[in-house]
């Protein structure tokens, strides 16, 4: 029976890492009797090391200096030589190798292998891949490309396809997609390497080409591997299929799927979750869901995120019964809805105007055992006050709070943002005092959409002593504060000068306004007889970025200012430009022409044959929308467009995939 002194206990206790004692604690083993020998207690091959008192003081360690602690004392290596015939063996030097790098201390690691190569010692190849594992997990790819270059000279390791496939798979890691590329050259090509290529150095190189872009490659590559004694798995497709989705390919994605099915390899759920998105976000929703039959037929069961996807691609298309009963389907097949899959339909259900149908799906997810996170319940308390139903938002909030539901920022941005659109900011002041006093932080759109409150209600003083508190409190405004405020002082204060004030301060603060501050200066302006000034804001917005550049909003505001002034030219070479600039004009545009026709030219036109021209000049450039929105304002004013102008109306809504437009279209005029 084997015997342990107490320094032979405190030995080990000291060799490894804190967490392990406390798993595996040598003191809760018999002092003297061991019923399995005691090295059977740890990962390492270790012998009972005698007693003495000179050793037991080296292994001593100071906690304090931060450091973390060795998994095996380097003491033990110091005194093997007094160990009689105990001699550190490769796999003693394996298991600090593969410590170190799980703890990521490369210090040590490096002097490890310092040591290793001092002595001339033989390392396996899988102490490498470890290495390269943890660089990996480290994001060192440099550290990796270096020591797969010295495996030979130094460590005497001869290199295989597995270190070049761990040290590729660490660089496509990083995102370094073409350093990838070059270090795959290089390997193949050098004649003193003799690396062969597997399919997975394959995988990784389609992987990196593709997220290149450079496609066509990633498919001559694929080609190439049955010709290098290789076969491509359900990876390699997958990966292929992936880069010519992105690429907008996905009829040659799709056929990729029926030749690898011929070939022998069969999809996985990644392979057919790859092509459903690709045709979700397409809109090509039939042939997604063909796809998932096939994924029954041919054994292959959807996974959450199948389901998900389609879902996703139904809900962004406005199909969500569809996406209910796709929800019931998933259920059925035993496949557990997650918070995503609800998410998702209540979102789309509250972006059409159902957040009471979205409740409805609420408490069935709850019925289920699911807990509702908090962007859900903001979803839903936005969707009711922008749907007007004060009282059904309100009664939610109170069911949140007490199923012990902790609201946080997004919850209480909603609620705020909801009561400002009901014209209570008062009470939404009362709500941010309570979050305040909760620990949370109020961000820039809580203070923007309690400001845009006190306007709507007419305390604009209100708003700007809140713009006030926030400067004084060192809160750092956005250029959407900026906006709200500017908009706020022209729309509904009147007072052209502190929005002025405000403008200036904006610009020395370095933010560059928006095109809602722009427009609101620009109306300010026009509203206070100053439309040359006004003009020249509009000007300076042309100038600037895409983001930047003047809405239909902008144009309406600067049309409505000629015409009023009676520049009717002015007026209809804005209108030119505007259509130029791509800006399809609304109802509001119309009716700001139509008012002007009558009102301001002798004798008064209707505007028919304008507006007419403006449909045939729209249908042109292959505006669909904004020539059919004309055409709906001219049926609602008695202005019926020419038979001609019917028929082309007709022949651009009625090509493919466009007739159901041209259908619903049509009634609408008819019963409108």
């Amino acid at each position: 029976m084997l015997k342990c002194s107490k320094w032979y206990t405190k030995l080990l206790s000291k060799s490894f890492p804190k967490g392990l004692v406390k798993l595996i604690s040598l003191s809760s083993v018999p002092p003297c009797k061991f019923s399995t020998p005691p090295f059977q207690y740890c990962p390492f091959s270790v012998i009972a090391i005698p007693f003495d008192k000179a050793s037991e003081k080296t292994f001593h360690h100071d906690d304090v200096d931060g450091e973390i602690e060795h998994p095996l004392s380097r003491e033990i290596f110091r005194a093997s030589p007094k160990l009689g015939s105990y001699k550190v063996g490769d796999s003693t030097f394996y298991s600090l190798i593969e410590n170190y790098a799980n703890l990521a201390d490369f210090r040590s690691l490096e002097n490890v292998l310092d040591r290793i190569k001092r002595e001339k010692r033989v390392l396996t190849e899988k102490c490498f891949v470890v290495i390269f594992r943890a660089y990996g997990k480290a994001h060192l790819p440099d550290k990796a490309v270096e020591l797969f270059e010295r495996m030979v000279d130094d460590f005497l390791c001869k290199r295989t396809v597995k270190s070049f496939n761990s040290v590729l798979n660490v660089i496509i890691q990083e995102c370094e997609f073409s350093r990838a590329l070059v270090f795959y050259s290089d390997v193949i090509d050098a004649k003193n390497m003799n690396i062969s290529p597997n399919v997975l150095t394959f995988n990784l190189v389609i992987k990196a080409m593709c997220k290149l872009g450079l496609v066509d490659r990633a498919i001559e590559v694929f080609r190439e591997i049955p010709l290098r004694d290789c076969i491509p798995d359900v990876f390699t497709y997958s990966t292929l299929m992936d880069g010519l989705c992105k690429e907008n390919r996905i009829d040659e994605a799709v056929s990729l799927l029926d030749e690898m099915q011929i070939e022998g390899c069969f999809p996985s759920p990644v392979t057919y979750n790859v092509l459903i998105s690709a045709l979700c976000k397409k809109g090509d929703l039939a042939r997604a869901a063909k796809l998932l039959d096939n994924m029954f037929l041919k054994g292959c069961v959807p996974s959450e995120a199948t389901y998900n996807t389609l879902i996703h691609g139904l809900c962004l298309k406005g199909k969500l019964d569809k996406a209910v009963s796709l929800l019931g389907r998933m259920v059925m097949n035993k496949c557990a809805p997650n918070d995503i899959t609800y998410g998702t339909i209540i979102n789309g259900l509250v972006k059409h105007g159902r957040a009471v149908d979205g409740i409805n799906l609420l408490i069935s997810m709850e019925e289920r055992g699911h807990c509702a996170n908090e962007y859900v319940y903001s979803t839903l308390i936005s969707g009711l006050f922008k749907e007007g139903k004060y009282e059904e938002a309100m009664r939610l909030w109170k069911d949140m709070l007490e199923k012990g539901r902790r609201p946080n920022t997004v919850v209480y941005s909603a609620l705020i943002d909801g009561l400002c659109r009901q014209g209570k900011p008062d009470k939404a002041e009362e709500v941010l005092s309570d979050m305040v006093n909760n620990g949370f932080k109020p961000n820039s759109y809580i203070y923007s959409s309690l400001m845009k409150g006190f306007f709507k209600t007419g305390e604009s003083h209100k708003a700007i002593l809140l713009w006030s508190d926030m400067r004084s409190n060192n809160f750092t405004c956005n250029e959407f504060c900026y906006s709200v405020l500017i908009h706020g002082l022209c729309e509904h204060g009147g007072n052209l000068r502190e929005a002025l004030m405000v403008w200036k301060h904006m610009l020395s603060r370095g933010f560059k306004p928006d095109v809602v501050a722009y427009s609101s200066m620009i109306h300010g302006l026009c509203n206070t007889g100053k439309v040359e000034q006004g003009w020249k804001l509009f000007n300076e917005m042309l100038c600037h970025e895409p983001k930047t550049q003047p809405d239909v909003v902008t144009y309406n505001i600067l049309l409505n200012a000629f015409c009023k002034n009676g520049s009717i030219s002015r007026a209809i070479d804005l209108l030119n430009n505007m259509l130029d600039r791509g800006c399809d004009p609304d109802v509001v545009t119309c009716n700001i022409l139509l008012r002007s026709l009558r009102e301001k030219l002798e004798p008064p036109q209707d505007g028919r044959e304008f507006l007419d021209e403006l449909v045939v000049r729209l249908l042109k450039w292959e505006k669909i929308i904004g020539a059919s929105t004309i055409v709906e304002v001219m049926l609602q004013k008695f202005l019926p467009p020419k038979e001609s102008t019917w028929a082309r109306v007709l022949q651009q809504l009625c090509k493919p995939k466009k007739i159901q437009t041209a259908i619903d279209r049509c009634q609408r005029s008819l019963y409108s």
